[in-house]
């Protein structure tokens, strides 16, 4: 398993937190019977940043296994490809 040091995830946390208020946007427009398609397009847009927030986690614990591995086979390759595949 690899840990991930906090200070590498400060932009995913960032993005996660917009996300966090782009959801909350979209259930007031559900709420206030906004038009479909304005709804779709920010559900759109939340899938988006989580999704880019998933590969910016998983990118993040390449580099970490690349740059603390000192030549070790450290990294899970299967584990890795499962966890990108998990967000195609």
């Amino acid at each position: 398993m690899v840990e991930i040091a906090p200070e590498s995830m400060t932009a995913v946390i960032n993005r996660l937190r917009r996300a966090q208020g782009q959801i909350g946007g979209v259930l007031r427009m559900i709420e206030e019977g906004r038009d479909c398609q304005d709804i779709v397009t920010q559900l759109a847009a939340v899938s988006r940043a989580v999704d880019r927030a998933g590969f910016a986690v998983i990118a993040a614990g390449l580099k970490q296994c690349l740059v603390e591995s000192d030549g070790q086979d450290t990294l899970d390759t299967k584990t890795m490809e499962k966890l990108f595949l998990s967000l195609a």
